[in-house]
């Protein structure tokens, strides 16, 4: 069994519910993993933390997440670099509004302190977001949206981790970063995306990171067909077949 030790630190949490104080009934269970390793620096670190913070804050995104009324996504967020370093930057939380993503948007901004600066352990960084799963709630997707700008050079790699650890049911994309100096993208494209419809986008570089992002949240939340439904009826229909198939949680 691979033991991994979390340093979570205080964060906001709070939960999206109806009026009868029920919670929404859960779309898409999305962690997100932003990779703090030795080739990143502190400045490029907080390019990622800024570019997801801004990417949360485009009126594309926000039309993508909040597109089907009546449901929410869970967000997790997490740094990760060594086989034993990971921290949860942003807990569970269950998003229906707007004020939500502002809420998130804020957390990423805080002065984080830099947690490692350890070797690239891209397998147990997916490993923790698959048993970060069993956090929430009943959902319809479980996705893992991971970022790099290099290979597993320590633990487990990605493509054994798939062989021993069970992630049916679990999408795995990919954002990688610099790939015109690293030859990054076959890497994760053969290597580490997985699942139904997964894919990979690149980031030209850091700087690059916050256009990404956008469009990989837009494109992996996949809610645009879901937004063109006109009318309440097409709505309700959608949102009945949605809690059909929802998924128990892993």
């Amino acid at each position: 069994m691979i033991h991994l030790r979390t340093v979570l630190l205080a964060g906001f949490t709070f939960a999206a519910t109806v009026a009868s104080g029920q919670a929404l009934p859960c779309r898409l269970a999305l962690a997100l993993a932003l990779d703090t390793s030795s080739s990143v620096d502190q400045d490029e670190r907080r390019l990622q933390l800024e570019g997801l913070a801004t990417a949360l804050e485009d009126g594309e995104v926000r039309e993508a997440v909040l597109g089907l009324p009546g449901t929410a996504i869970s967000f997790f967020v997490y740094e990760w670099s060594g086989q034993y370093d990971h921290r949860v930057l942003q807990d569970w939380i269950a998003v229906s509004e707007a004020w939500h993503l502002d809420g998130i948007a804020a957390n990423l901004r805080k002065d984080w302190p830099r947690n490692a600066n350890r070797p690239t352990a891209l397998g147990t960084a997916l490993e923790f977001g698959r048993k970060a799963f069993a956090n929430v709630e009943t959902c319809f997707e479980f996705k893992i949206d991971v970022s790099g700008d290099g290979r597993n050079n320590d633990g487990i790699p990605p493509e054994n981790l798939y062989e021993w650890r069970d992630f049916d049911g679990i999408t795995v994309n990919a954002l990688v970063i610099g790939q015109e100096t690293h030859g990054l993208t076959s890497y994760f494209e053969n290597l580490v995306i997985r699942g139904p419809g997964a894919f990979v986008i690149e980031a030209r570089d850091f700087e690059d990171y916050g256009r990404a992002m956008k469009e990989k949240l837009i494109r992996e939340i996949g809610v645009p067909q879901m937004g063109m439904l006109e009318g309440q009826d097409a709505r309700d229909r959608a949102l009945s077949d949605f809690q059909d198939r929802r998924v128990v949680k892993r």
